[in-house]
């Protein structure tokens, strides 16, 4: 547990997975930072220890680890914090953690509000997932998510396809938005790109940021780069690691195109690789929002995304704002 307790007679807990590279921690971090400047007390609360985006919480948080293994085995842990801390409001994120937080609140027995945010279209993760952990997580949101007190989605789609989970009217849940534009987005723009490999090629760049995970069908990417190497001396550069690194890498040297292609892995800061590239390309087959999407549009960056569920299309306005192609298809992506 790092830093000090504040006497704030308000304190939000924010809790959620852990502090790796990606949308749901880059959110909770900058609700942090709104929360202080508020003048409320801030515990970022993380189920597992992982970090290395822990240098982005902002001063003044503390910093909780609960040092499970992972979220629904930090259910234990998480109660006896709630009862230890008492946090007036849990705000929690992702769908395991939400379900350790009902969970963890209702054996703390403590009078914490405890509000749910759901960052993921549930039926399409579930349908496609490989694990069987995620695929029965239909039947236990179904259960669980009503003991919140309130539930909040960040798209109108998530929100769609969550009502009809729950069995409740949509006008019950709250849409919000992510946050991404604000002060913190800016001076993140502003910082120079520090990387001279960049600059020495000067072939355009197209720029895929995300995890690399199988919802991201960066192999559609790859298949639609190959066509467009066949016809314009471009470079594809991927912001991000994960599982599917090794698929890809083989993938990029089958289709001949791994000269073309980078991996950078794990970027703290993208944005100033966005100021610099040609067009942002988002291959994914489900999104519930696209925080990279806001991102790009921010720095004035052309986007090429998939009409998936359901983010793109609400935030590219049915494609006035980039263009929007089918799932899956290579050759409408190229």
């Amino acid at each position: 547990m790092n830093g000090t307790h504040s006497t704030s007679s308000a304190r939000i807990a924010l809790f959620h997975p852990c502090l790796i590279h990606g949308g749901i921690q880059r959110v909770f971090v900058d609700l942090a930072l709104g929360f202080l400047e508020r003048g409320l007390a801030v515990d970022i609360v993380q189920a597992t220890s992982e970090g290395e985006f822990r240098d982005q919480v902002p001063v003044g948080a503390r910093l909780v680890d609960l040092n499970a293994s992972r979220a629904l085995t930090s259910i234990i842990r998480l109660a006896r914090y709630l009862r230890r801390e008492r946090p007036d409001a849990v705000i929690s994120g992702a769908i395991q953690t939400n379900l350790a937080a009902v969970l963890a609140r209702a054996i703390a027995r403590v009078p914490s509000r405890l509000v749910l945010t759901e960052h993921n279209i549930v039926s399409a993760i579930a349908r496609d997932a490989p694990m069987l952990r995620t695929r029965v997580s239909p039947f236990f949101v179904r259960k669980l998510y009503p003991w919140a007190d309130e539930i909040v989605t960040i798209s109108e789609g998530s929100a769609e396809d969550l009502a009809v989970i729950l069995g409740i009217p949509k006008n019950r849940i709250h849409v919000i938005y992510n946050p991404v534009i604000g002060d913190q987005l800016w001076k993140r723009a502003a910082e120079p790109l520090a990387d001279d490999l960049f600059f020495a090629d000067r072939r355009p760049v197209v720029l895929a940021v995300g995890r690399l995970h199988y919802h991201k069908d960066f192999s559609t990417l790859l298949r639609a780069f190959a066509e467009v190497r066949n016809k314009v001396n471009a470079r594809l550069l991927f912001l991000g690691d994960g599982e599917e690194r090794a698929a890809l890498t083989s993938l990029a040297n089958n289709l001949g195109v791994a000269s073309d292609v980078s991996f950078k892995g794990n970027v703290s800061n993208p944005l100033p690789f966005m100021k610099h590239a040609a067009v942002l390309a988002l291959s994914s087959t489900v999104e519930s929002f696209g925080l990279v999407l806001v991102e790009a549009l921010a720095m004035g960056l052309p986007i090429v995304a998939t009409d998936c569920p359901t983010g793109p299309r609400e935030i590219l306005r049915g494609g006035a704002y980039g263009t929007l192609v089918p799932v899956g298809d290579s050759s409408a992506f190229a």
